[in-house]
């Protein structure tokens, strides 16, 4: 592991991923768990780190950037939030150092919105931004980083102008577990993005979102009435609850925003079919790559070569 020059670390509440980093920019090693905050908070951030680089025989001195929730209040080190309006080039400047590690480990801050009737946060997704940005150009953008909370944040010459955060999958999981629309999606299995059930409920929650909780219940509705299949009930739910969180996110864009979607698996898909059906064409970026370009750029800025 001698031609390493850094370790990079997104650090989620369930996910863990470390990717061991050349001076080339080429990946060397990677490592993947399940230890998020949420286990790290018992089992010890640096015993969790120290074990993954261990297992690639990293130095024992190489540096490690750090984006996500082990930078939250309840993580290793606060690394506290940026307000917007921000330069994305700031979140490497506020980037907070471990103080009582044996390595040099820094852990980027996330972005804070104070606005008194839509207060916002965002913890790990900057850095996904940092690094999708600069395959954007200037210009203004509406970025989408879908999620279990998902991200729409407003970007115009590299600066967060601001962003809202929609809690879609989360919501989605609620209801088709604990409200009465269970019945009508239970056992449901996966769906293909371009059935063409989910596209409508895409195209009719984005033009009628005042209607949220009447298309809502249209899923066990059209259950008793028209014979709506489980599959087909998911899609129904699904394509509303996407089509109302554009809805929301465009209500806010400024006119003529470039749309970019940062996402990877099943999401990207859904979400590429959910914009194209409302005649909305972004740029897709992986997620994945995103964030390993945010933190490439971190390290860099950090620790130049």
């Amino acid at each position: 592991m001698t031609a390493a020059s850094y370790a990079a670390v997104d650090w989620g509440t369930s996910s863990f991923r470390l990717w061991i980093v050349s001076e080339s920019g080429a990946v060397l090693a990677e490592r993947r768990s399940g230890e998020g905050m949420t286990t790290a908070a018992q089992t010890g951030f640096s015993k969790i780190l120290e074990s993954h680089l261990s297992a690639v025989s990293a130095p024992p001195h190489l540096p490690v950037i750090i984006c996500g929730m082990a930078g939250a209040r309840q993580g290793w080190v606060e690394a506290g939030y940026l307000d917007t309006p921000a330069p994305l080039t700031g979140i490497v400047k506020a980037a907070v150092t471990v103080t009582d590690a044996n390595r040099d480990i820094r852990i980027l801050p996330g972005l804070a919105q104070r606005d008194q009737d839509r207060p916002d946060v965002i913890r790990g997704e900057e850095t996904q931004l940092l690094g999708a940005i600069s395959q954007l150009g200037g210009g203004s953008h509406l970025v989408c980083m879908p999620g279990t909370h998902s991200k729409w944040v407003r970007v115009t010459g590299g600066i967060v102008d601001g962003f809202s955060t929609f809690m879609t999958g989360e919501l989605f999981d609620v209801i088709s577990k604990h409200s009465i629309l269970s019945h009508a999606v239970a056992d449901a299995g996966a769906f293909d993005a371009t059935n063409v059930g989910f596209l409508s409920a895409v195209a009719t929650a984005a033009k009628n979102p005042a209607m949220a909780t009447n298309l809502l219940f249209t899923v066990r509705s059209g259950q008793l009435l028209h014979g709506l299949t489980a599959p087909a009930a998911k899609a129904r739910l699904s394509g509303t609850m996407i089509g109302l969180e554009i809805a929301g996110a465009l209500s806010t864009a400024k006119p003529g925003a470039n749309v970019c979607l940062v996402a990877s698996g099943p999401l990207a898909g859904l979400y590429q079919s959910a914009l194209s059906a409302l005649d909305l064409t972004p740029v897709t970026i992986d997620a994945d790559d995103a964030v390993r370009h945010g933190l490439a750029a971190a390290a860099q800025a950090i620790w130049p070569a």
